[in-house]
């Protein structure tokens, strides 16, 4: 089911908090068996004072309250996390759509390998796995994946 009354926009430094709770939600619901490297107020701060106000963070609100979000950093897809209750309703779909117009010549992503249906969200979204690691240059020593998207077939690994 998809819903119609979602609003896509950049984040405002007023959504820093919403943003915190729908990452941490999320990421707990998501990864329950990843370590998380680091704490619920160490991710608050980081998203309010570093990520919203100097990154390009997107947000998708349902009757003005946050129910995702995306951080896009340069070439990369940096974040992107659904709300659990909204999930499987098209907002992240939307918030690729919107991702790729903001970088038509292509985009990259990490995401942990555990995270399968992540994976197959971006695969049905165009992204190519390109290469998997065993985790050692993340902070949460978790083997992770990175996908890559181009709009031109012939780019892509």
């Amino acid at each position: 089911m998809k819903i119609e009354n979602v609003d896509i926009r950049r984040a405002a430094d007023s959504d820093a908090a919403a943003v915190a709770d729908v990452w941490l939600r999320s990421y707990t619901a998501a990864l329950p068996s990843v370590r998380r490297a680091h704490t619920d107020d160490e991710v608050r701060y980081w998203l309010r004072e570093i990520v919203v106000p100097n990154q390009e963070t997107w947000v998708a609100t349902v009757d003005g309250s946050v129910v995702a979000m995306m951080v896009l950093d340069d070439e990369e897809l940096d974040q992107l996390y659904i709300d659990t209750p909204w999930r499987g309703q098209g907002i992240g779909d939307r918030l690729v759509e919107v991702a790729k117009r903001s970088r038509p010549t292509g985009l990259a992503l990490w995401t942990f390998q555990v995270n399968a249906p992540a994976g197959r969200f971006y695969e049905r979204h165009g992204f190519v796995e390109a290469e998997r690691t065993d985790g050692a240059r993340n902070e949460e020593r978790e083997p992770d994946v990175r996908y890559v998207w181009s709009p031109d077939p012939a780019v892509r690994p």
